[in-house]
């Protein structure tokens, strides 16, 4: 006797029975993974079958079982997804389509949701406004998306609030919002996905108040981001830390963004480390706003309007290392950092305006800008030396092709000395330039 015959002959007529009434919650079980072809859910159907495929997470549910989905297409509508959920498919092969309704997948409070190999099409059908996402998951622990495809969504792909897990290996592409969107998160990992021609960001790292949050958002692919909601920055990211301290984004390759590749806004202990970034619209780094600590190294930035922004010490921005970067082809400026940094050993070639800028101001305090290489700058170093500017060492640079200077000590953004690399910085007592190489 096969499994199928098995199956049929345990479960009697409910395999025969429509699929909305198909699942007995009180019929007897094979161990491990349900097959909701062999319980009534039918791959292919035309017909809104979410009755029966809650009836089957459910059932699932209550039994600590895996439910597997056949290759196929299945139309569902607003599907509560219970405390304990797995739900696997063929690989590129199952598709669940959105036929409408207030949302399509939510969960809330769950002890663990996996969802692996499903391609999950929101079909750009519209959400009520409280669901943030096609799949939207809160305060949940044991969370895993894995090899799923997440398209065609009037919101954002996946959603997750106050939740923990992985997001891992999917491929997220045309939705409204954001592909990833991760609110006050705890102990989320983002990796190894594939996220493109999104509305409005990549990833999503926020908090609605700051604090301690640790996502790790590392491998990825991220490209084609677009800002349709404008806004002040918090669109057209490719990936966007907002409120949210102790967070690394190591690693992945951004392009084409309308904005900014990697946005860290009032995010302390924040590592931007190895991005491969191309093809910004304006600052390709950012860390900005109210900041504490931020480690930006080893990163290359072609084409943006500035490299890497370290900013808005007026608003209590600082502490920042700036190391080991590779910024080229800027419209702008290549590095600009503010207070209490080290922008030591970067690389920064072609840059239209300024190489690298100390300062803006008055807002300016204990930088070294030293070891770095500035080529193809009209203006090599801007330095402040405006009234209430901090002090700053720069030394051991190699400057080439600065036409108009190597170093300039800059009040605002106006020139405000000859060339300090010449000269040197006697009249600034808040300078300490020597040692650099000029040709």
């Amino acid at each position: 006797m096969d499994r199928r015959t098995f199956l049929t002959g345990a479960l009697g007529a409910a395999v025969a029975t429509p699929a909305a009434a198909a699942v007995d919650a009180n019929a007897p079980v094979l161990r491990e993974t349900l097959n909701a072809a062999e319980l009534g859910v039918n791959p292919g159907d035309s017909a809104d079958q979410s009755q029966a495929v809650q009836k089957l997470l459910d059932l699932a549910s209550r039994d600590d079982r895996q439910i597997f989905l056949p290759a196929g297409s299945y139309v569902v509508s607003q599907l509560k997804l219970p405390a304990r959920t797995r739900l696997a498919g063929v690989p590129g092969a199952t598709r669940l389509v959105f036929g409408g309704g207030s949302h399509m997948l939510v969960g809330e409070r769950a002890e663990l949701v996996v969802l692996r190999n499903l391609i999950i099409d929101g079909a750009n059908q519209p959400l009520d406004e409280y669901v943030a996402g096609i799949v939207h998951l809160s305060n949940s622990r044991g969370v895993v998306i894995e090899d799923c495809a997440i398209e065609g969504s009037s919101r954002s792909g996946i959603a997750l609030d106050r939740c923990a897990g992985r997001v891992r290996g999917n491929g997220v592409r045309t939705v409204h919002d954001a592909g990833i969107r991760a609110i006050e998160s705890s102990g989320l990992t983002i990796t190894d996905n594939t996220i493109e021609d999104c509305g409005n960001a990549g990833v999503q790292v926020w908090r609605w108040t700051p604090g301690d949050d640790g996502t790790i958002v590392t491998g990825n692919r991220v490209q084609r981001i677009a800002a349709k909601d404008g806004g002040s920055g918090q669109n057209g990211n490719g990936i966007n830390v907002f409120r949210a301290h102790g967070v690394i984004v190591a690693n992945n390759r951004i392009a084409d963004c309308a904005f900014t590749a990697v946005r860290a806004n009032s995010a302390n202990n924040v590592q931007i480390t190895g991005n491969n970034c191309q093809g910004c619209g304006e600052v390709a780094i950012y860390s900005e706003f109210s900041f504490e600590g931020a480690m930006i190294a080893n990163n290359i930035v072609d084409t943006a309007a500035t490299g890497i922004s370290v900013t808005n010490f007026n608003q209590g921005g600082r502490i920042a290392v700036v190391a080991g970067n590779i910024v080229r082809n800027l419209s702008d400026i290549g590095i600009s950092v503010e207070a209490d940094t080290a922008a030591n050993g970067n690389v920064i070639d072609g840059a239209t305006r300024i190489g690298m800028l100390i300062g803006w101001g008055p807002y300016m305090r204990d930088v070294t800008a030293t070891g770095n290489v500035i080529r193809r700058a009209p203006l090599g170093i801007g330095v402040s030396v405006a009234d209430g500017a901090g002090s700053a060492v720069i030394s051991d640079n190699l400057i080439a092709g600065a036409d108009q200077g190597a170093i300039v000590g800059m009040r605002w953004d106006k020139p405000a000395s000859g060339d300090l690399a010449e000269t040197g910085a006697a009249k600034f007592p808040n300078l300490l330039v020597e040692r650099n190489r000029v040709s």
